[in-house]
């Protein structure tokens, strides 16, 4: 996948003192840093294995199977190797201002049974999941080239191979592009569950309508469930209430049931501590995960917990890059920590973060359709937030593009309110069958802000 990463663009942070339980309307400044609320340690250290690559000999088609060409530069990867368990596996690499281009894969070990995967593809993501350039968070120095992760579920075995590619994969003269330095196996544990309770006493519904996952098991995650109505959310609510004619109810769809950073147990001593919010939430970005479809519904905290380590420790961001985060089943999840109902400065659209949301569906939906129960949940959730900042989910918006390979640092962009990860950057996100999905989520979602 094709990314560039425009200059950089100057933000000014200012910290405060307190961390008030709403943001007034338009009070804010574009990035503001808070101190981060206290959070009690939970038992789901998990951990990482960061493990450097070193150069394959250049490929044969009869050899690999795979297409050569002329002159191609040899890959790097590793063999066949026993390693401590993991669950979910990326690559990074040192500069995340250089593009990877060419393929990488994997094979896996099942713990289970002791059999090997067959290759596996990760997406090559890039920069276009990241904090914006010039943020604090870009600036920091940690920040490093990384692929999408994937989900392979309980393993103990690996072997990588990323072989160079062009910058057009069209065309076959062009010649095969360096890969980036410092390539890495990230192999992640994401650690064990915390006290379990059912999907019932969650809200997660089934494209069904029944609390079974789909799998046909009952969805077990992690305690932690945000309640009806919080006294942040009656703040927001009388926020958006405000200015309108006598009488006039504001367009926010019903809260739905969301599972706390908690519940599906986020070790908060993982994050940076403070939080960063924008001054309102104007659209909402749309995205796969890309860690596949191979998980089950009662791993999908699990799921969750891989991604966040991911994010932090192995991409080097502040915390986990979504705002938000939805399973096959339909459970709405907490993304990057700072309140559900406050406008947090996410990770993942790069050049338009500011001023929206990130919302991710767990799988990868290129060639899969996405569960009805996944797609209804996306409606509920951008009825209720958009709602919260009067944003119309069958409205268009104005964002100020902060530069990507779409459009340019400063463009002034006409989006739609609820879009796909594709429309702000060129990138196949959220996938061609999940895209294909929004305009009835706009229509559904608007309906429920009862419009």
């Amino acid at each position: 996948m094709r990314a560039f990463l425009a200059s950089s663009i100057g933000v000014a942070c200012t910290a405060v003192l307190v961390l008030p339980s709403a943001v007034p309307a338009g009070a804010a400044p574009d990035h503001r840093t808070l101190p981060a609320e206290s959070a009690g340690p939970v038992d789901v250290p998990g951990s990482t294995q960061s493990l450097p690559m070193r150069a394959l000999p250049a490929p044969t088609g009869r050899a690999t199977g795979e297409p050569t060409r002329a002159g191609a530069a040899p890959g790097q990867g590793l063999p066949e190797r026993e390693v401590r368990p993991f669950s979910l596996v990326g690559v990074v690499w040192d500069d995340v201002n250089t593009e990877l281009h060419g393929t990488v894969q994997v094979r896996t070990r099942a713990t289970s049974t002791g059999i090997w995967s067959d290759w596996q593809d990760l997406e090559t993501h890039n920069a276009e999941h990241s904090a914006d350039p010039g943020t604090a968070e870009r600036e920091s120095g940690a920040v490093r080239g990384s692929t999408a992760p994937l989900w392979v579920g309980d393993s103990d075995g690996v072997a990588v191979r990323v072989r160079p590619g062009a910058p057009d994969p069209q065309d076959r003269t062009a010649p095969a592009v360096p890969l980036p330095g410092g390539l890495r196996l990230e192999l992640v544990d994401p650690g064990k569950d915390p006290r379990q309770v059912s999907a019932a006493d969650l809200g997660g519904v089934t494209a069904a309508g029944s609390q079974a996952g789909a799998d046909g098991r009952t969805s077990t995650l992690a305690q932690g469930v945000l309640p009806a109505l919080g006294k942040a959310e009656s703040e927001a609510r009388g926020e958006a209430e405000a200015g309108l004619a006598p009488g006039a109810r504001p367009y926010i769809g019903p809260r739905p049931r969301i599972i706390t950073r908690k519940g599906w147990g986020a070790d908060e001593k993982l994050r940076e501590r403070k939080f960063v919010y924008t001054s309102t939430v104007k659209a909402a970005f749309i995205h796969h995960s890309a860690t596949g479809n191979n998980y089950t519904c009662s791993q999908a905290a699990s799921v969750l917990r891989g991604i966040y380590r991911y994010h932090v420790k192995s991409s080097g961001w502040r915390d986990i890059g979504y705002n938000f985060a939805v399973d096959k089943c339909g459970n709405i999840y907490e993304g990057r920590a700072g309140g559900v109902t406050r406008a947090v400065l996410g990770a993942h659209t790069l050049g338009f973060n500011t001023n929206s949301m990130g919302i991710a569906v767990l799988g990868t939906f290129t060639k899969s359709n996405p569960p009805a129960a996944a797609v209804n949940a996306v409606a509920k959730l951008t009825a209720w937030k958009l709602g919260l900042f009067g944003a119309n989910p069958r409205g268009k918006v104005t964002l100020v593009s902060g530069g990507g390979n779409k459009y340019k640092k400063g463009r002034k962009v006409s989006l739609n309110v609820i879009s796909g990860h594709r429309d702000g950057f060129a990138t196949e996100c959220p996938g061609a069958r999940l895209y294909k999905k929004l305009g009835s989520t706009r229509t559904s979602s608007a309906k429920l802000q009862g419009r």
